[in-house]
């Protein structure tokens, strides 16, 4: 059985979408097939993302910044899934994903954003990908294949919604 494709979109492409990326490809064994872009790629992938990647053992190379126009293309991968990873992304007019894709908004802060000591802007990437790698486990616990679109469909929804009443608590 070929794997279930999985988009991760984001703005820039340079954080938060290249390590939902990683870790999907990590844990997804085979089943799934991570991948991830932007409307408004970055030139680079923000240090910081590929040093929290390497400090989990997870492997960086082949991770760049691309715009989510090479998925929308003839002869791309034809994803069953699309989730945005950021609120400007999700908030943006995206292209029409061949296939019909469940999508889902999975936002998280962007650790990019960070202010302070490296140390407290590497902490801020280590709670992203806390959060992403959350969600991803999660997600590949689901019985896909077994459960109708419908009811997947309101499951990646929610599992968009994990983390939420914490980040407000922390932002109050």
């Amino acid at each position: 059985m070929a794997p279930l494709n999985v988009l991760f979109l984001c703005t820039g492409n340079s954080a938060r979408s290249i390590m939902a990326e990683a870790i999907l490809n990590h844990l997804g064994a085979g089943r799934f097939r991570g991948w991830s872009a932007g409307s408004h790629p970055k030139n680079d992938v923000h240090p910081m993302a590929l040093e929290t990647l390497r400090q989990a053992n997870l492997p960086t190379e082949g991770l760049y910044a691309k715009s989510w126009d090479e998925f929308a293309r003839n002869g791309a991968p034809e994803m069953d899934f699309v989730f945005t990873v950021c609120d400007n992304a999700a908030g943006e007019v995206c292209p029409i994903w061949p296939g019909q894709p469940v999508t889902a908004h999975w936002g998280v802060p962007d650790p990019a954003a960070a202010e302070g000591s490296e140390a407290e802007r590497m902490l801020a990437f280590r709670e992203v990908f806390r959060m992403l790698d959350r969600r991803i486990r999660i997600f590949l616990a689901l019985r896909h294949g077994e459960i109708d679109r419908a009811e997947t469909e309101r499951k990646v929804v929610e599992i968009g919604r994990l983390d939420e009443n914490d980040a407000k608590s922390r932002a109050s």
